[in-house]
């Protein structure tokens, strides 16, 4: 995954806006994510749709539960020919290999099963509310540092996280290792809900593997326009 364009945040609260959105960009073969709001109203649908556009897709349903359960939902998220699927970390070594099994038993013979990553700390996470809220005591880079090596060494091939994490993340663990960070916002861009935002530039200069961009794009005037400029200076190619 490493090199992957900029993956755009789906947030679209039907297929109806979704393909109006994307209409723009006929003809570019995109990295799209496809989160909750989307995929709980249209389903598997929406997917078929996107994949007959040569979207790649992320499809971002954070599994979190017993191991048993999270297999079975693996099993069945495999059979979607997606590229890329998460779980939470904070669900143990035990359900992260069980979401591994589950991608491996679903995944036809032949074909190439989704990476598997795993969210870490989501970025509208500050480290007070890790403290005060979650009773985490261990500091916010600390935690999620654990959380990428259990990930790791669950067989994961990668996680979620902030760009603030990521270099020390890529620093200890293997070279394969994915960071995959949302958060992602140009300079000029409000946070909204974010708290550990970054610029595409920051995310390239600490070795991030791939970038998640929302309402930078899909919120701009002009998204083709805007996509753009984040797909230069996430590529480092000066204006």
């Amino acid at each position: 995954m490493n090199n992957t364009p900029p993956i755009i945040a789906l947030d679209f609260p039907s297929a109806q806006e979704t393909f109006a959105f994307l209409k723009q960009f006929d003809g570019e073969n995109l990295f799209v994510k496809v989160g909750m709001e989307l995929f709980y109203q249209e389903g598997p649908y929406i997917l078929e749709q996107l994949k007959k556009q040569n979207c790649r897709i992320f499809l971002d349903l954070k599994c979190h539960d017993i191991p048993t359960t999270v297999y079975k939902a693996m099993k069945r998220l495999a059979g979607f020919g997606v590229s890329l699927v998460n779980v939470h970390a904070a669900g143990g070594s035990r359900m992260m290999e069980a979401a591994l099994e589950g991608l491996e038993a679903g995944t036809a013979a032949g074909q190439k099963r989704p990476s598997l990553i795993a969210v870490t700390q989501l970025t509208s996470t500050s480290p007070e509310m890790l403290q005060h809220e979650l009773l985490i005591k261990t500091p916010l880079e600390e935690t999620v540092l654990r959380y990428s090596k259990l990930a790791e060494e669950s067989g994961l091939d990668g996680v979620v996280c902030s760009v603030h994490e990521a270099e020390r993340i890529c620093r200890e663990t293997s070279p394969s290792f994915l960071t995959v960070t949302p958060g992602i916002r140009l300079a000029d861009d409000k946070k909204n809900d974010q708290v550990r935002v970054a610029t595409p530039a920051m995310a390239r200069e600490k070795g991030v593997s791939a970038i998640v961009v929302g309402r930078s794009i899909t919120q701009a005037e002009e998204p083709v326009s805007a996509y753009r400029n984040i797909v230069r200076e996430w590529e480092g190619i000066k204006a």
